[in-house]
């Protein structure tokens, strides 16, 4: 029984402004076991890492970053605004 993953096809793929990281996000079947997990795949310059992640653990990660982004965002826009009445 093979134990390698087999990657599907590519769900997202961007590159961050700062420090312009290439992020790479896709689903992998390991198909010994049946799992279904999410491969995240990051590029600096030569080096890469690569990680699989369960669902429940991406959900998890999902919420948090949808959560600090949104307090980031808010705070910004207040700091946009701030200096918009100066």
């Amino acid at each position: 029984m093979d134990k390698t993953p087999a990657s599907m096809p590519l769900a997202t793929r961007f590159t961050l402004p700062l420090g312009r990281q290439e992020i790479e996000l896709s689903e992998t079947d390991f198909e010994a076991g049946g799992m279904n997990m999410l491969r995240v795949r990051i590029r600096e310059g030569k080096r890469f890492t690569i990680f699989d992640v369960d669902p429940v653990s991406a959900a998890t990660w999902g919420k948090a970053m949808q959560e600090w982004a949104e307090t980031a965002l808010a705070r910004e826009n207040g700091r946009q605004a701030a200096k918009a009445q100066e």
